[in-house]
C-alpha cells in the first residue's frame, strides 16, 4: 500500500489517471490525440533512455523546447527517476542561457535542433553538461564539441520496462528560474507535492472535471501551463489542448474546435481579444471561465459582458503557489482576491510591522501544508534564508487589503518588469548592455504599456568619445538577449541618478518615463536614427 509520500508525486498521479482512464483523450496537439496510458507509455520510455545515459535520481535535466509533446514526455518522465527539470525559455541566448545550465549544474539537455547554435555558442561554459539530446533531425557532435549527443529518438528506442527508483513528496521536481531583481535569477527548487497541491486548488477553484478542455497556449518552460494547465487537467480526469503558441487570430476557433472550457490568460491577452471587431458570435463558443490576473476593472467586466465567459484572478508565484484567489462566490474585479485556506498571509511595513486594511505592505506568506512551497532557491543559500526572514516568505510585492477583505496589487518591491507575460530582470538586461563596447553603464526599467503590463525601456550612458545610435543598440541587444527583452524604449543621458552611496536611483528614472528624447523601437514615426554624442557623467 502506497504511502501519501508515495501517492503525492507528479508521476504517480500521472500513473493513477493512466490505470483509471487508460486511452481516453487527454493532450490534443495539432492533429494528434494522446490518450492517458499514450502520456504515461511515453514518460516511461523517457526514464528509461535517461537511465541508459546513466541519468541518476538528484540529476538536473535542462528542457529547452517549444510547446510540443515531447515535453510533456520529457517532464514525466524525467518524474519517475527522480531526475529535476530545468526547463529553459527557448529564447535564451549567450551570457544568461550560459548562467542558467551552469548554475543549475545541468548533467543533460534536451533541445530542439533549431536552438543548437545557441547551445554550442556557450558550450565551452559548461562543463558539467555531458549529453545533448536533440529532435528535429540528426545532428553531428561538431555543433556540441565534446559532448554525447543523441537524437530523441534513439532516447525513447527501448521499449524495456525503466528501474523505478523511491521518490517523495518533498523530493525536488523541478528547477524553475524566477526573474532576477537584485542580482541573477534565482533557480526555485520545487517539490513533487506543490506540483500536486496546485493541481488540487485550482481545481478546486475553477470547479474541473472530466467533461472539461483546458486551452493551454502558453509555454511549458513557464510554471502556468506546467503546474496550473497541464497538472490540473491530469487531476480532475479533464482534457487539455497544446497550442504552440498564442494567437488571437486563432484563438476562438480553437476553442470551438476542441470544444475548450477554459482558459489561462496573461499579460495582454484579454486587451488584445478585446481589441478584435465585434461579432454576432461572440458569444457562440463553449468556454466558461477563464482565469488569470491583472485585467484592469474595465477590462474585467467588459471582457465577460461581450463574450459571455467568467473570470477568476489571483496572486502567485513559482516559489509560492496560489496564496491569494477569486472563487465563483467571491471575487471582485480589480483585486487578486482572498487568502485560500491552504496559506497564512500578511502585509507588513518596512520593519515587519503588520498593516491594516486600506495599508500598503509587502506581501508574507507561508504554508499550512507540507511540502507545498519551494524548498529553496538553488545553489542560493543566502537568497533562500533571506527570503524567509522571520520564518514568513517575503514575496517583495506590495499589496493592500480593502475593508472586504480583497487584496489588490499595487506595485512591485522588487526590481522586474513583466512585459506580455514574461518576468524580465533589469538586472539581467543591463547586465547584458554593460557588454556593449560603447555602453559605460545603463539602467533598465519598467513603463506602462498600451496593452497593460510594461515595455522595456533603457536609460544608457555612453562612453565617453564615443557615439551610440539607438537602432544601433536595438540590434546588437536582438542579437545578445531573448526577444522578449529587447528594450523598446532608449534614452541617452549624461549620467544616471544616483544615492550617495553609489545606488542608481531608478524611481526617478520611472518618474520621468519617456521623455522627449526616447526613441521608440515600435513608433511608426520614430526617426531613423536618434544619436547620443557621449559626455564624461
Amino acid at each position: 500500500m502506497a504511502t501519501i509520500a508515495e501517492e503525492r508525486t507528479v508521476h504517480a498521479l500521472l500513473e493513477e489517471r493512466a490505470r483509471r482512464f487508460g486511452a481516453r483523450p487527454f493532450l490534443y496537439f495539432r492533429d494528434k490525440v494522446f490518450g492517458y496510458s499514450d502520456l504515461d507509455a511515453a514518460a516511461s520510455r523517457v526514464a528509461r533512455g535517461f537511465q541508459q545515459l546513466g541519468t541518476k535520481k538528484g540529476n538536473r535535466v535542462a528542457v529547452m523546447l517549444s510547446n510540443r509533446p515531447e515535453f510533456l514526455f520529457t517532464t514525466f518522465g524525467l518524474c519517475k527517476i527522480g531526475a529535476i527539470e530545468v526547463p529553459i525559455n527557448a529564447a535564451h541566448r549567450g551570457y544568461l542561457l550560459a548562467y542558467m545550465l551552469r548554475q543549475a549544474e545541468c548533467s543533460a539537455i534536451v533541445i530542439e535542433a533549431d536552438l543548437v547554435p545557441a547551445l554550442a555558442e556557450v558550450i565551452a561554459e559548461l562543463p558539467a553538461l555531458e549529453h545533448v539530446v536533440v529532435l528535429d533531425g540528426a545532428r553531428t557532435t561538431a555543433p556540441v564539441a565534446g559532448k554525447v549527443v543523441r537524437s530523441w529518438a534513439s532516447l525513447i528506442a527501448d521499449d524495456a520496462p525503466y528501474h523505478p527508483v523511491p521518490v517523495s513528496w518533498s523530493d525536488p521536481f523541478v528547477v524553475m528560474f524566477t526573474s532576477g531583481t537584485t542580482g541573477p535569477s534565482k533557480g526555485a527548487v520545487l517539490p513533487h507535492n506543490y506540483a500536486v497541491h496546485m493541481a488540487e486548488i485550482v481545481s478546486e477553484i475553477a470547479g474541473y472535471g472530466p467533461s472539461d478542455c483546458l486551452y493551454n497556449a502558453l509555454p511549458l518552460f513557464h510554471g502556468n501551463a506546467k503546474l496550473l494547465s497541464t497538472m490540473p487537467a491530469l487531476y480532475s480526469g479533464a482534457r487539455m489542448v497544446l497550442a504552440e503558441r498564442f494567437s488571437a487570430t486563432q484563438f476562438w476557433d480553437d476553442v470551438r474546435r476542441y470544444g475548450a472550457t477554459e482558459f489561462n490568460y496573461i499579460g495582454g491577452i484579454l486587451q488584445i481579444l478585446l481589441k478584435a471587431e465585434a461579432r454576432s458570435d461572440d458569444t457562440d463558443h463553449s468556454l466558461r471561465l477563464l482565469f488569470g490576473a491583472g485585467a484592469a476593472p474595465g477590462v474585467y467586466e467588459a471582457f465577460e459582458r461581450r463574450f459571455g465567459v467568467t473570470l477568476l484572478e489571483g496572486y502567485g508565484m513559482s516559489e509560492i503557489g496560489l496564496p491569494l484567489l477569486g472563487t465563483f462566490a467571491e471575487r471582485k474585479p480589480g483585486t487578486c482576491g482572498k487568502p485560500h485556506h491552504d496559506y497564512d498571509v500578511k502585509l507588513v511595513d518596512d520593519d515587519g510591522m503588520e498593516v491594516g486594511d486600506g495599508t500598503v505592505g509587502e506581501l508574507l506568506v507561508r504554508p499550512k501544508r507540507p511540502w507545498s512551497m519551494l524548498l529553496g532557491y538553488y545553489n542560493m543559500a543566502e537568497k533562500t534564508v533571506a527570503a524567509w526572514q522571520d520564518l514568513w516568505f517575503h514575496t517583495g510585492d506590495y499589496l493592500l487589503r480593502d475593508g472586504d477583505g480583497f487584496f489588490v496589487f499595487v506595485d512591485r518591491k522588487k526590481d522586474a518588469i513583466r512585459r506580455r507575460g514574461e518576468n524580465i530582470s533589469s538586472w539581467e538586461v543591463e547586465h547584458i548592455l554593460a557588454g556593449h563596447p560603447a555602453v559605460l553603464e545603463c539602467a533598465a526599467i519598467p513603463v506602462r504599456s498600451e496593452l497593460g503590463e510594461d515595455e522595456v525601456m533603457v536609460c544608457v550612458v555612453p562612453r565617453p568619445g564615443r557615439s551610440l545610435a539607438a537602432p544601433e543598440l536595438a540590434s546588437w541587444c536582438e542579437a545578445h538577449m531573448a526577444r522578449f527583452m529587447v528594450p523598446r524604449y532608449v534614452r541617452f543621458v549624461d549620467c544616471l541618478p544616483k544615492t550617495p552611496t553609489e545606488r542608481v536611483q531608478k524611481y526617478r528614472l520611472r518618474e520621468e518615463g519617456i521623455t522627449a528624447d526616447t526613441w521608440d523601437r515600435e513608433a511608426a514615426a520614430a526617426p531613423a536614427e536618434r544619436t547620443a554624442d557621449a559626455r564624461a557623467p
